[in-house]
This record gives C-alpha cells, structure tokens and sequence, in this order.
C-alpha cells in the first residue's frame, strides 16, 4: 500500500494492485490490520486517469465484494461499500461502474442475511431467557460476552447502518449525468426493496422513503426538467467527401432530457412495484399520507408535463396500484378518489391538445378510468359516479374532432375505439342502479350532439337526499335532456362523431339500455326512440350506409322488449312512468311514420343497386313491418288511442302505394317495393283478425277496432279503382300489380274473421248489427260493409276476380242466415 502511494510510477502502481489481487485471491481471509489501509489504496485508484490502473484496482474490488465481507473486519464493512460506490461514480470506465451497481446488489444481500440472522438469534435469546428462569445476571453477562469473543461480527455489525450505506451510494449514482448509470441505480434501489421489503422493520422502512425514496424522486425530478434539450449528434466515426460522417442516435435519446425522462420512467415503475407488493402495510407507516400527497404530485407532474414515455408510465404506475390492491380490498374510498382527481385535472388541463402523443395518453387514462370503476366499483357511490362520469364527459369532448369525421382510412380513431371499450364497463351495479337513467341520457345527449354542463349537473344531484335520488335524478335528468330534443344527427357528425363510430356507439348504448333494470330505464326510453329513429332516416341520404341498418335493428330490439316486458314495477312513481310512457308511444309513432313511409318500399337512389343490397334490405324491412304488426300493435297494452289511430294510419299509408298510384305508372313500380305495399295490406289484415281465443281477442281488441274501419275503407278504394280501371281500359288488361293487388284484397277478405267488438264497432247501418247480435254472427260482419262494392265487381272481365266476389257473396248469405229456396 505504501509503495503505491508514495510511487508515482505507473509501473510499480500496477504492480502493487497486481499483488495486492494476488493476495485477496489466495489468503484475502487471513488479512486483519491491512484492512483500512487496503481500502484507503483502493480508492485512491479511482482517482487515477488511467484506465488499466482502475480495471486492476477494480479486480480487487469484485474479489472483496463477492468472497471476502464475511471476513472484513466489522469497522471496515461501511467503507468497502463506499469504496466500491467510488467505482460507481469515477467516469474512465463505464462498465466498471455499472459492475460496481451490480456488487452494492451483492452487498445488499449480505447485509439482508444479517438481518435475518440477527432477528433469529434475538428470538431465540429471548426463548433460552424465558426458560432458564433460574439463571443469575451475572451469567447471563458472562454467556454474552463470550459469545461476542466467539463471533464478534455477528454481534457488533450494525446491519441497519450498511443498508442505508448501500442505499445512500445507491442515491448518490442516481444522479449520474451518464443515462446507463444512474438507471442501473434506480433499478437496484428498487429492486432491493421489492425483494427485501418484507424483511425490512417499519422504522427502516420509514428511513427508506424519508430519506432516500421521496428525496430520489425530487432530485430526479428537479434534474430532468432543468436538463438540455438540444440534439446530440452521435460519436463521429469518419468522414465521406470531406465531410464528417456520425454515429445513428435513436430520437428517443437524442437530448439529455429524453434520457432523464427513460430515468423517470424507471422511478415510476419501481414505485408501481412497492405499491402493488407493500401498500397495506405501508399504510401503517408514519406520515405515510403526507408521502402519499408528494407521490401523486410526482405522478400528476409526470402526466402533465412529462413526455409521452413519463406520462404512460405515470398512467401505469396508477393502474397497476390500483388493479392490485382493490382485488385485495387493500384500497379506501379517499384513495379511489385522489386517482379520480388525477385524471379529472388531466382532462380539464388540456382538453383541445390534440397531437398522437396526447392521444396516446388519453387513451391510457380512459383505459385506467375503465380499469379503476371495475376493480373499485363497490367502493363508488352516487356522487363519485357523476364525477366518474364528468370524467367521460371530458374524455369524449376532447375526442369531437370535425376534421376527422371523414377517416380516409375508413376505420375509427384510436381514442373513440377506446370510448367505445369503456362505455359498457361503466353499468352501473346494484348499489347505483339509480345512475342508470343519468348514465343513458347523457350517452344519448352525446349521440344527439347536444353539450350539457354535467359537472353542475353532478353536484346538485349530490345535494338530493338519498330517499329522493331516484325521483330526483330522473326529473332532473329528463327535464334537461328533452329541452334539446330537436338536434339533428348531421349535428353530431358535424361536432366530430365519425359516422363509424356512431355505428359503433348506437349497439353499445342500446345493449346498455336493455340491461338496465325496467324501473330505472323508463325515462330514457322516449330518448332511445328518438335516437335510433334519427339514425334511422339517414338511409335517405345515404341507402347504402350501414348506420340506419344498424339502427333499425337495434330499434326492433327496444321495442319488442318495451312494449312485452311487465312494467308492473314502474308504476311506484305513476305520474311520471305515464309522462314518460306517452312520450315513448308518441316517439315510436314518429319512427314508424318517418321511416316505413318515407324510407321503405321505395327508391331511394338512381343507382342500381346491386340484388343482394336490395334482398338485404327487403329483408330487413319485412322484418321491421312484422315487429311493428305481430309485436307492437298486437302485443301493445298501454297505447294511448290517438298512438294507435297513428301507428294504424302509418300502415295504411304503405299499404295505398299500389293503389294510389295512377294507371300509366302503376306497372312501372319495382317488384321489392309493390312487395312491401301488399304485405303492409296483408299486415292490416292480419291486425283485424281474431280466431285464437278470448285471450288473445282481449289484447288485440282495441287495435283491432281501430284497424277494421281503417281497412273496410282501403279495401273499398282499392276495388273501386280497379273498376274503374278496368272500365278505362275496355278490351285491354289490367297491370298485372293491380290485378294481384285486388285478388289479394279478396282473398283476405274471405279469410278473415272478427270479433263482436271489432263487428260493433264497423260503419253499418244499427239494424244489421241488432240483426247480426240476435242471430249471434259477427265472424263476417266486415263483408257486408263491401256488399255494394261487391255487387258491382261480378261483372269484371278478371275470371278470378269473378270467382272470388262469388264466394264473398255466399258467405255474406250464409252470414245473414239465408238459403237456396230449392
């Protein structure tokens, strides 16, 4: 040691590490008094500028740290561990410097097997006291004083202060200026506690975070943002035509503070790490809230002014404490609300920053909003669930974007795809089923591009005591979102909403509504109509947009679950289920009038469209006028009569296409669209018709009463024009479309029967019907009504027009009782 230092020949420096290497090597453990001056010459080394010096010193290092603290003597343990973190800090040889973050990782295990040494043998001492109650303190004295003699480094080492030594070296390499470095030593800090932890005391613990954790995180902080954001061009390796050629960096790395930021990143992690494996009992600690305010400031800044990188990873590290402590039941309700305050800030903070990074991050926090109201869902209640929903509403506010309704790609940006993976997660549960109407409406306020003030909204829907929340956050809800009633859905394409993703979004809001309990849905269903019924009328602009397809679709699912369901549990509240069941009656009128007489059976485009764009949309017309007959009109049980006058009216008004139209075009008509028009005629009949029961007569009597004098009337114009038709034509024939129509018209006419309700309730003259009650016929009351209209088609030129007038006048005869008088 002293040839070392007194010699400034690199030669002979050389050789003292080479034979001090030697000796560590082969009798390292024999060395007792050396120790300080060994120590004293090996750091020394690492001031020296040149790098085999180092390397060789540094040999000697690796043979201490792995072979020899068990031997070291115990007054020197402290300064190897601050020897080898001088390696870590000297800058001629970076790889000996992460090496040397490798050994404090060795270190650290040293000093944890003492610790658990030193806890066992306490445990047991205490044991042997307890059990030789009869033994004198002065033996006691004695037997511990020989077993210092026996093994003094077990007994005297301060296990606790070489932790900290590591951990304070650990620090201190944490703010190395060189990126690999200072990484190397976060990750070993971090990764020692999450490994370590659980064998750590609750006082160091404490020492860990006060002194060394939270005092990293500010550092690390305070650097990264006072750190260089110039480029860096990379290490010059030639030149080519006289100029210099550099060495490629990756533009994540190209400037200081990028590299700060991947230090942050890991900081961030690391912290994730000791919350998903040691939050509950970190809880315990002292002053642990106050820690808890300075870690979500770290995170909060690192979302708000990090970069992308730092701001996932802020994202991250709440996702991940919050997904592995609420499965646990770990978290209270004032933590599930400090990470709500996170995210509320972020959006308010910058709502209109648009670029793909600030997407990105909206993406990860609308994925932590998911992620947090599943995993903590029991711990919400009704005022956290609006602001959960104030959230969104920022959320999806920041997603309107009018220049990219139009995707060239045709496919949905990546934060509305996210909207749509989250909206069905936010169902309410059972303890918050009076948020389903507020959660409904306000999906359909977005959908029908109309802006509420949902935070306002919120609060005073907090200040409703809890026995009026229901009724309170219906009226209030409902009262807000029918005053704007009037947007049209261009107006939500035009703020922004992609016709795809209205597409995507009018499933999910319908899959939504039919989940939710038929007590807390009843306000939102008049919306729903309205809605899908606005979807729907854009097949006029554009047919062969799948948007009113879908609709239609989801529209048939509302109200043949609307109008089947019992709504026996709705009538608590009676005046306002009936306010709002006539205003969904009146919206389902609406819809039926609007799209099934101004959108199907027609033409809707010059183009030709192809055949199997038109079966498909026959098909889904059909089984749209089937709904609105088989299941709507005969099903219905509250419709107000007026409702039922229209929705008959809207049938009608399909059915007269064929009929209404004039003689020179009625052959011009396509086949799907005269299709249509007779099945609506079909349908009509079909309403009036009563043969299975009395049962079924008492659900479709009042319709049925409505429809006959709606179809006795259509039956008389459509064979009246036939006449005169025929009559116009002379010798020629009629379109075949007419023909069919009237056979049609006569066919059903013969099969049908109706009811005495239905039979009292035709325009007859009161002696027919006194007749009909006495000799209790009625099945065929209806024909007696076309009785002069039949009476002038026996003379038509269509034979089997003839046949079938022929019928309908026997069975008239035998209605009214009369026979062949031979």
């Amino acid at each position: 040691m002293i040839l070392y230092s007194s010699n400034k020949n690199i030669d002979v420096q050389m050789g003292a590490l080479k034979i001090l290497l030697h000796v560590l090597e082969r009798h390292g453990e024999k060395l007792s008094y050396s120790w300080p001056s060994i120590l004293h010459m090996l750091r020394a080394v690492t001031d020296a500028s040149e790098k085999d010096l180092i390397s060789l010193g540094f040999q000697s290092i690796r043979v201490i740290m792995n072979e020899g603290l068990a031997t070291i003597p115990v007054q020197c343990l402290d300064e190897c561990i601050l020897v080898t973190g001088a390696y870590g800090t000297q800058k001629t040889d970076i790889n000996i410097s992460l090496t040397a973050v490798g050994l404090l990782w060795t270190a650290t295990d040293f000093v944890v097997k003492g610790l658990i040494s030193k806890s066992v043998e306490k445990a047991n001492g205490m044991n042997e006291e307890a059990e030789s109650g009869g033994t004198t303190k002065e033996e006691i004295i004695s037997s511990s004083e020989k077993d210092i003699r026996q093994s003094p480094l077990k007994s005297v080492v301060d296990y606790n202060k070489l932790f900290f030594s590591v951990f304070s070296v650990l620090q201190k390499l944490g703010a190395d200026d060189r990126p690999e470095v200072r990484n190397s030593a976060v990750r070993t800090l971090f990764q020692t506690l999450s490994t370590h932890g659980q064998k750590l005391s609750k006082t160091m613990w404490e020492d860990c975070l006060w002194i060394y954790v939270f005092p990293m995180l500010e550092r690390v902080s305070h650097l990264a943002s006072t750190s260089s954001r110039d480029e860096w061009q990379g290490k010059e390796l030639g030149t080519r035509a006289g100029k210099a050629v550099h060495m490629l960096i990756h533009h994540s790395r190209n400037t200081a503070q990028k590299q700060w930021d991947e230090t942050i990143v890991l900081v961030l992690g690391g912290i994730a790490r000791l919350l998903r494996s040691f939050f509950p009992f970190l809880q315990q600690l002292n002053k642990f809230s106050s820690g808890w305010v300075l870690l979500l400031d770290f995170v909060k800044n690192g979302i708000l002014n990090g970069s992308k990188e730092v701001a996932l990873a802020a994202i991250n590290c709440l996702q991940t404490f919050v997904g592995s402590n609420c499965s646990k039941g770990n978290l209270e309700n004032s933590y599930v609300r400090s990470v709500l305050d996170i995210y509320e800030l972020v959006l308010q903070t910058s709502p209109n920053y648009k670029n793909d990074s600030a997407d990105k991050v909206k993406q990860e926090v609308l994925r932590g909003l998911g992620d947090l109201y599943v995993q903590a869902q029991s711990l919400f209640n009704d005022e956290m669930y609006l602001r959960l929903m104030t959230i969104m509403h920022l959320m999806i506010k920041s997603s309107m974007n009018p220049t990219d309704n139009d995707n060239e790609s045709g496919s949905i940006p990546a934060l509305q795809r996210g909207i749509l993976e989250i909206i069905p997660m936010l169902r309410p549960t059972t303890m918050l089923s009076s948020m389903w109407s507020p959660l409904l409406l306000e999906l359909l306020c977005y959908l029908n591009s109309h802006d509420t003030p949902l935070q306002k909204q919120s609060k005073e829907m907090h200040e409703q005591k809890s026995d009026a929340t229901n009724g309170a956050a219906h009226a209030f809800f409902e009262q807000n979102h029918l005053n704007n009633s009037s947007a049209k859905m261009d107006n939500a394409i035009g703020c922004g909403w992609g016709i795809l993703f209205i597409e995507k979004l009018v499933p999910i809001v319908v899959n939504l509504f039919l989940e939710a309990p038929q007590n807390e849905r009843f306000n939102a269903s008049p919306e729903v109509i309205q809605c899908l019924g606005r979807c729907m009328n854009t097949r006029r602009d554009n047919p062969k947009g799948t948007l009113w397809r879908v609709s239609a679709e989801c529209f048939n699912r509302v109200v043949v679950d609307e109008v089947t369901h019992d709504s026996a549990d709705c009538r608590s509240g009676l005046s306002s289920y009936k306010i709002s069941r006539a205003r969904f009656w009146k919206e389902v009128a609406d819809v039926y009038e609007t799209f099934l007489v101004g959108s199907c059976g027609r033409v809707l485009s010059s183009d030709v469209p192809s055949v199997d764009s038109v079966t498909s949309d026959e098909t889904l017309e059909m089984t749209v006028l089937t709904i609105f007959g088989d299941s709507v009109l005969k099903l219905q049980k509250d419709a107000p009569v007026e409702v039922l006058q229209r929705l008959v009216n809207c049938l009608d008004h399909c059915a007269s296409r064929t009929g209404s139209l004039p003689l020179q075009t009625v052959g011009l008509v396509p086949l799907h669209c005269s299709r249509f028009s007779l099945s609506c005629l079909q349908m009509m009949f079909s309403l009036c018709c009563c043969t299975k029961g009395p049962s079924l007569c008492a659900t479709v009597s009042e319709t049925s009463k409505v429809s006959s004098s709606v179809l006795t009337k259509r039956c008389e114009i459509i064979l009246g024009q036939f006449l005169t038709d025929e009559n116009d034509l002379g010798a020629r024939r009629l379109p075949s479309v007419r023909i069919e129509e009237t056979i049609c018209v006569l066919q059903e006419l013969a099969r049908l029967i109706i009811n005495r309700e239905t039979a009292n309730s035709l325009s007859m003259p009161l002696y027919l019907k006194e007749a009909l009650e006495k000799n209790g016929s009625h099945g065929r009351a209806h024909l007696l009504a076309l009785l002069p209209t039949f009476s002038e088609l026996v003379v038509s030129r269509e034979s089997r027009v003839r046949e079938l007038v022929q019928v309908l006048l026997r069975l008239i005869a035998s209605e009214l009782g009369l026979q062949r008088l031979t």
